[in-house]
């Protein structure tokens, strides 16, 4: 196998340590994809922050979280058209403890990373890691689950281990996603170079692409590829794991205020058993 970059992790605590099975999305948080598209995303002018408390917020009495709604089972559009995941009852259960409305703020990847960075959302949760490029412009949670990224692949594909994917004419991942970010890297970086990568706006974009045949894998977190593969006939998953890392909730750079009340509750939450249960509702161990 090769040996991936180390993700940096910041001001984890032991309690936030968690061994949970959760897919994990990243991007580059410089993007400057703006959201669209959702007419719950506060505009430009009305992104005055109001007073809560010792915090301030988008917008009075609530708390925007920017996701992007395409990643099971962490955050995922209901039939009524409301969202559902464990990001999302963990937002929930957050803002309940810290007295605010959960506003859910759909939108893509990149631009849900660009909202809290300008203040269009307070917090943006979509299975995120930390790493030190976002660090430079966001600032993190605690984390709250760990993910594991796996290759999904068809199952007669000559690719049957981590090593071979460095003969894939191309591999699909989500754009900005940390998947992308380390597949695109250069072979001395660990990677496999740009133009052995494609990306797609989102993961189910890029399964179909390789069911059609125009990549040969596909790298992306492990709870949404155990879904797209039941879904796909065909496909599999390799058994060894392509990279691990760790979820946090992002925040505009220098929030500390905000940030330091959702750990406090986030830490409750932790402690009483609640994002356990949550994680549990959505994922059944094997």
């Amino acid at each position: 196998m090769k040996n991936f970059k180390k993700l940096a992790l910041m001001g984890l605590t032991a309690v936030m340590s968690l061994s949970l099975l959760a897919g994990c999305g990243g991007g580059n948080a410089g993007n400057a994809e703006t959201p669209s598209g959702n007419s719950n995303t506060p505009s430009v002018e009305s992104n005055t922050p109001a007073a809560t408390g010792e915090f301030t917020t988008v917008e009075e009495g609530k708390l925007h979280m920017s996701t992007n709604a395409a990643f099971p089972p962490y955050e995922m559009t209901t039939d009524d058209g409301g969202f559902e995941g464990i990001d999302v009852e963990v937002a929930q259960a957050i803002a309940e403890k810290l007295g605010l409305e959960l506003v859910v703020d759909d939108m893509g990847f990149d631009a849900a990373l660009t909202a809290v960075q300008t203040g269009q959302s307070d917090i943006a949760m979509a299975g995120i890691t930390v790493t030190d490029e976002r660090l430079e412009v966001m600032d993190f949670s605690d984390s709250y689950a760990t993910g594991v990224q796996v290759v999904i692949v068809k199952e007669d594909s000559p690719i049957q281990t981590i090593d071979d994917l460095a003969n894939a004419d191309m591999i699909g991942c989500q754009t900005a996603t940390t998947g992308y970010i380390y597949c695109s890297d250069t072979p001395e970086n660990g990677g496999y170079g740009e133009d052995h990568v494609t990306a797609y706006e989102n993961g189910a974009l890029a399964v179909m692409a390789l069911v059609n045949g125009q990549v040969d894998a596909v790298v992306i977190d492990n709870e949404p590829a155990k879904s797209f593969v039941a879904q796909n006939e065909g496909l599999k998953i390799l058994d060894t794991e392509f990279a691990v890392e760790d979820y946090a909730i992002a925040f505009a750079k220098g929030n500390t205020a905000l940030k330091d009340a959702v750990n406090t509750a986030l830490s409750e939450l932790i402690a009483d058993g609640t994002v356990q249960s949550i994680v549990d509702k959505y994922i059944t161990a094997e």
